[in-house]
């Protein structure tokens, strides 16, 4: 019984990883359909190479952060099966409506929300005892869920309250680097030397930094060659997108102020294809790890379930989350991955277009100049916060950038009576999540127990 469940939620999984693939579509090809660079069909078919391509680009530091939302150790796979189900459902009433809601914290708040249900429904509001390594804690209602943990060694703290904190920082993030952006191409556009000089000194602070986050000492090489092992590894290649981005348009700056404005758009035109499909990698790695991590959490959960070992699982199904603390390094059998970001690709395929229609035009008028900031600051921002392993919504991401490129022109560019619409909707959708996650909880709990 146990087993089946395990594999129906995996199943479910998958079918939410798909719904958020044409949910999220809009958010990689708004701007080019928009700006008639690319036709719907051609879009879509662009950003689902590049969702299925993120595969080869992106870890597994995002998924990880989504499985430890709640502690395995006590909730019941009945608590994942809520979750899920509850995330679809918000998600097609989203879509439906043509909110571009966030497919991420909907299934975060989905997840917490049941997982809150059965520590109520199991010890009420009273404190109860765990043991976790032998040493008894004593816990309350609440602390099922990983609200806060601080970052080891100063790094990024992680759990819901940092995510609950991106639905205002990832849209405002992508709202400022898409407005840097757009004031520096329009000074790059005068026939003066400041913005050039501005423009080579970024091109070497850029390449600077991405140098120095590039890992030499591979663990796990990947080839026998260590050039190419270093060249394609997987943290690696994401810095190397980040500067070739970077670089791609410090080119365009500097021969902006040459080119006529037939010119100019031409090849604004071609830079929108990059930024689109950077974005696309960026969407497909940051949202398909989070099905992964559901995938994971359910593997762990089942176990102490069971009270079985990793090694009594098929071998197709030993997932092992990775645990800094303890020195534990993740594992991930092969096809898990690859299934998840084959879904989310063939969701992208399905395409959107009722949230095209908002992101594309209803916020602000998108022109391929702003189309490439937009799209530019998107990818950068989904780049950044997956290196910090934060689970952010690519939906707040694009919008804040659209919404930044629009204030370069004047702030009544940008719809705002649209854009409060979008921003109660952020909102609302992970306590949303999480209620009717408590009653889908509550009625599986009916049948299965």
């Amino acid at each position: 019984m146990e087993f089946t469940l395990l594999l129906f939620i995996i199943g479910l999984a998958l079918i939410f990883d798909y719904i958020n693939g044409f949910h999220d579509a809009a958010n990689a090809i708004a701007t080019v359909v928009a700006t008639k660079v690319l036709t719907p069909f051609q879009a879509v078919l662009w950003a689902a190479f590049f969702n299925f391509l993120a595969y080869w680009v992106f870890g597994l530091g995002v998924a990880n952060t989504v499985a430890k939302t709640a502690n395995a150790s006590e909730i019941n796979l009945t608590v994942i099966l809520a979750g899920v189900i509850a995330s679809i459902i918000w998600n097609l009433i989203t879509w439906w409506q043509g909110i571009p809601s966030s497919s991420s914290h909907t299934l975060i708040g989905g997840f917490a929300g049941a997982a809150i249900a059965h520590a109520i429904a199991l010890h009420g509001f009273s404190d109860y005892t765990i043991v976790v390594d032998n040493v008894a804690q004593t816990r309350h209602w609440y602390n099922i869920v990983s609200w806060y943990k601080e970052g080891k060694d100063g790094g990024m703290p992680s759990g819901v309250v940092v995510i609950i904190a991106f639905i205002i920082l990832a849209p405002l993030l992508g709202a400022l680097i898409s407005y840097f952006i757009s004031i520096w191409l329009l000074y790059a556009s005068k026939k003066s030397i400041l913005p050039k000089l501005f423009t080579i000194a970024l091109m070497i602070i850029s390449s600077w930094f991405v140098y120095s986050q590039i890992v030499f000492n591979i663990e796990k090489p990947r080839f026998e060659s260590h050039f190419w092992s270093v060249l394609l590894d997987h943290e690696n290649i994401k810095w190397f997108l980040v500067a070739f981005i970077i670089l791609s348009i410090s080119t365009f700056a500097l021969t902006f102020s040459s080119l006529s404005l037939h010119k100019a758009d031409a090849v604004l035109k071609k830079m929108q294809l990059l930024s689109s499909a950077a974005f696309s990698l960026g969407h497909g790695g940051n949202d398909s790890q989070k099905v992964m991590g559901i995938i994971a959490a359910a593997v762990a959960v089942y176990i102490n379930q069971t009270h079985s070992l990793i090694l009594n699982l098929p071998h197709w199904l030993q997932v092992i989350l990775p645990d800094d603390d303890k020195g534990i390094k993740g594992v991930m059998p092969e096809w898990i991955p690859l299934v998840c970001y084959t879904a989310i690709a063939l969701g992208t395929l399905s395409g959107g277009w009722k949230i095209v229609k908002t992101m594309g035009s209803k916020i602000t008028k998108v022109t391929s100049f702003e189309g490439v900031a937009a799209e530019t600051a998107g990818a950068l921002t989904l780049y950044f916060t997956e290196h910090f392993k934060i689970p952010v919504s690519t939906t707040h991401t694009i919008t804040g950038s659209i919404i930044g490129v629009g204030l370069t022109k004047r702030v009544s560019a940008v719809r705002w009576g649209v854009t409060v619409s979008l921003l109660w909707a952020w909102v609302l959708t992970i306590p949303v999540s999480g209620l009717l996650a408590t009653i889908v909880y509550y009625i599986l709990s009916l049948f299965l127990g």
